[in-house]
């Protein structure tokens, strides 16, 4: 399969690397022979049809579900978090739902709650902290998980989709906080179907088809750059 990578062999910065990896559910091959760098600071955009492998991909980053054959190597390990584009919601409130996280991993309640309350000042939904996290509209459920995620500092996000479904300012709202995070210095790695987001957000593209890597490319080569023909088409919308 042609593949326009420019990712380094080797570099203490780099976070993942993929040799060879195949993820198999059943016949499906939902990842195919999946052989990738992924580096510090990046702003890593998976795009491709429907069942092309982006989320699939996500998810085996994060270990949520192994490979059939191939590796991964973590060089530089780094605490990470995702988000799944319907983030779940705890039956309490705002400001509990992001506590339990840090209480879980050792945190002493009073001191969670604080550091929830100050997460929740950073994605801009600190009055609502006693409300019920379920009664939160799309787009400010979307705000909290980033909360939740933003609150354990990791220095790697993954995201699936973390704007589908919402309207045009909630999308821009979290356009917004992840640009800021990704400013800060957390790599993100995120899937769209929206280009427009992709071009705002990424400085580099993955373009999957039928589980496999067809093309891998900085953002402006991705968008004005020469292509394999199934990603072209896709940029043109042939392809859904």
């Amino acid at each position: 399969m042609p593949n326009t990578s420019t990712q380094p062999t080797s570099s203490p910065d780099i976070l993942f690397q993929l040799s060879a990896v195949s993820v198999q559910f059943g016949r499906v091959h939902a990842l195919a022979d999946c052989t990738l760098n992924i580096g510090r600071g990046e702003r890593l955009a998976l795009v491709g049809a429907n069942g092309s492998g982006k989320s699939t991909l996500l998810r085996y980053l994060h270990g949520l579900v192994p490979a059939s054959s191939g590796q991964m190597q973590r060089p530089v390990p780094a605490l990470q978090a995702m988000l799944f584009q319907r983030p779940y919601m705890l039956r309490t409130s705002v400001q509990n739902n992001v506590a339990i996280g840090l209480w879980l991993g050792g945190m002493r309640w009073g001191v969670a709650r604080e550091q929830a309350l100050a997460a929740l000042e950073r994605v801009g939904l600190a009055a609502l902290a006693p409300r019920p996290g379920k009664t939160l509209s799309g787009g400010q459920q979307q705000r909290l998980a980033l909360a939740r995620a933003w609150a354990l500092k990791p220095q790697v996000l993954l995201l699936d989709e973390p704007t589908a479904s919402l309207d045009p300012a909630a999308k821009r709202e979290v356009e917004s906080l992840m640009g800021e995070f990704a400013d800060s210095g957390m790599t993100l790695i995120f899937s769209s179907h929206n280009l427009g987001q992709v071009k705002r957000l990424a400085s580099r593209v993955i373009y999957l088809e039928h589980g496999h890597v067809l093309a891998d490319a900085p953002v402006q080569s991705f968008f004005g750059g020469s292509l394999p023909p199934a990603a072209a088409q896709f940029l043109k919308g042939e392809l859904g």
